[in-house]
């Protein structure tokens, strides 16, 4: 149902046992053509070692993953990513904002923004930052929700095809 959709955090024994969902979220993105780390082709299997090594962070306190959930199906993700660094503890990036392409259009990706900026508030982290393809869905979400745009790399990332295309770096700055 539609309107069940709920945006939560999930734990990393969560997430082992749902890791094929979450593979399907990151293999639905990849065949639409979003630039989130893999090429055109990319197995089930691939995205599972993906979520695999970052439930392994996950579970050593480095990352925070959030799903939007349907009760019976994840379609969309987000990952904070705690700066490790001493003279970085206010600071976190954002990665893996995703959405299943049967989902999208539905203000998913903003709730999942708004969950990850309230935790890193509650973690003490100030600062978020990430990057995207430019002129993207991505990009045009970020820069409608507050975020500063700081910069563009030519050719940082490839998309999907292999193509090399430009990055937009954004951050922002959290406070109650």
């Amino acid at each position: 149902m539609e309107d069940a959709i709920l945006i939560r955090e999930l734990s990393a024994d969560e997430a082992t046992t749902r890791v094929l969902e979450l593979a399907d979220v990151i293999r639905d993105s990849v065949d639409g053509g979003a630039s989130v780390n893999f090429l055109a082709g990319v197995t089930i299997e691939e995205c599972r070692d993906f979520w695999l090594g970052s439930i392994a962070e996950q579970r050593r306190g480095d990352r925070v993953l959030f799903v939007a959930d349907t009760g019976t199906r994840i379609v969309a993700t987000a990952l904070l990513i705690l700066a490790p660094q001493q003279n970085q503890q206010h600071r976190a990036d954002v990665g893996k904002m995703l959405v299943h392409s049967q989902f999208r259009q539905r203000g998913l990706a903003r709730q999942l923004l708004v969950a990850l900026e309230d935790e890193a508030l509650r973690r003490k982290r100030t600062l978020l930052m990430l990057d995207t393809a430019k002129d993207t869905a991505g990009d045009k979400l970020y820069a409608a929700t507050g975020w500063t745009r700081y910069g563009e790399v030519p050719g940082h990332a490839m998309m999907t095809d292999g193509t090399p295309w430009p990055t937009s770096f954004y951050y922002k700055v959290l406070s109650r």
